[in-house]
């Protein structure tokens, strides 16, 4: 049936693209001002390029610290999310995301099927000084991570094919939505006054909120401590994802400008001291300085500055970082690991970072640094208002993204199994799933 389903979606993206002139309408959005500017265009172009690059530097950050007998596979899952994410994005998932609006909750992807009016000659309305096809394949790089981030809850135990079906109803139904009613203009968050800058509700708390559900849903594996195959791979991925996260907040000014230099600046800020608190309060606690401690501690700082990283100041970003940091490292701590098998501690890590970098955000926007923020400052500026919307938005997404990944991996369990055999297991997914190994 398998083979049957897979050959059958070949020859359909096969012929549609084939007669692609003949049956989508080239119908292109106007833009405001389409006056492209070439600086603005040169960033875009790179920063799209250091977000792509992330998605393998998860590969090596997560494949370093699971068993020697599960790298590939776990680094593959990242990978993949390359290959899948892409196609899926441009047949349907962009109109999704940033088509006309429906209800203000997700969008018609009638008008962008197969990318069409995303071209040269257009633009997003709130990115006029770069080609349309630029903005959305600069969003697909933030679609294409998301998925992979999850993958670290369920590590050395999923099929991968059921894996490659949950991350595409993840993205339609899930993760196109959030785009949606955050980024877009008639969005019901936009329209509230959320901010996030560049994805602390779209990308970290989906994928975290989805890790837990993941974990629980999927069970313990039979052996939840196993040694980092490659503490190296650790820190050459954590290397990679701090350099691509320049692209990823500072890339989201969409344009180069001042408001990219802000946000190149907090992030570095950020990373920096979330990887010194959580070093610190590891020897405060009695253990010993880590390599895996210290990449832990940057990506914490990574995740949680990206709300707010065109928002609030280089000092605010500090405080961002370490108090993330100690957040995450406690909640790491208390995680109920015998009950809840996440893993590599995405819940921990990627869902609580996403969320304290919210509610920071709530707490230190400052119109000083971005005007866009408007007379709803953040609460230590004596505005309650915006921290209010964040932590409105927290709650929804939070049910959201949770319950509605917990109904996909059901979905999915029903159409074919998640877990491996214990055997297969046992064996390793290297070999069980791809019949390779290290």
């Amino acid at each position: 049936m398998r083979k049957i389903i897979l050959s059958v979606i070949l020859i359909t993206i096969l012929v549609l693209t084939f007669i692609s002139n003949f049956i989508i309408a080239d119908n292109p959005i106007p833009a405001e001002a389409v006056k492209f500017d070439t600086g603005d265009t040169a960033w875009m172009i790179v920063a799209t390029a250091f977000v792509l690059l992330m998605t393998p530097g998860l590969g090596f950050f997560y494949g370093g610290m699971v068993g020697k007998k599960n790298v590939i596979s776990t680094m593959l899952q990242s990978f993949m999310a390359m290959v899948i994410v892409t196609i899926l994005w441009t047949v349907v998932a962009f109109g999704l995301a940033f088509g006309p609006t429906i209800g203000g909750i997700i969008g018609n992807p009638s008008q962008n099927l197969f990318f069409a009016g995303v071209g040269t000659n257009t633009a997003w309305s709130l990115a006029p000084t770069i080609p349309f096809i630029l903005f959305a394949l600069f969003q697909a790089k933030f679609a294409i991570i998301t998925p992979a981030l999850i993958t670290g809850a369920f590590a050395e135990r999923i099929r991968f094919w059921a894996y490659l079906l949950f991350m595409v109803l993840f993205i339609i139904l899930i993760y196109a939505p959030l785009a949606h009613m955050t980024w877009h203009p008639d969005g019901v968050f936009f329209k509230m006054g959320v901010l996030d800058f560049a994805g602390g509700t779209v990308v970290h708390m989906s994928a975290g909120w989805a890790a837990l559900a993941g974990a629980m849903f999927l069970g313990k594996r039979k052996v939840q401590k196993v040694n980092p195959a490659r503490i190296t791979y650790v820190l050459l991925g954590t290397g990679l994802l701090w350099f691509g996260w320049f692209g990823f907040n500072a890339g989201s000014a969409l344009g180069a400008n001042g408001l990219a230099a802000q946000a190149l600046g907090t992030t570095t800020v950020a990373a920096a001291a979330a990887a010194m608190a959580w070093v610190f309060l590891d020897k405060i606690l009695g253990h010993k300085l880590s390599a895996l401690g210290a990449c832990i501690g940057a990506v914490v700082g990574l995740v949680a500055i990206t709300p707010a990283a065109g928002f609030v100041s280089i000092p605010h970003a500090i405080f961002i970082g370490l108090f993330s940091a100690i957040v995450s490292n406690i909640v790491v701590s208390k995680f109920p690991k015998g009950k809840i098998d996440d893993a590599l501690d995405v819940f921990a890590c990627h869902g609580v970072g996403g969320m304290v970098g919210m509610l920071l955000t709530g707490v230190f926007a400052s119109k000083a640094v971005n005007p866009a923020v408007g007379d709803n400052q953040g609460l230590i500026f004596g505005t309650p208002t915006l921290f209010i919307n964040q932590l409105t938005a927290l709650v929804i997404v939070s049910i959201f993204a949770f319950v509605a990944s917990y109904a996909l991996f059901f979905i999915v369990n029903k159409i074919t199994p998640l877990r491996v055999t214990e055997e297969k297991e046992e064996l390793g997914l290297d070999i069980s799933q791809h019949g390779e190994f290290l």
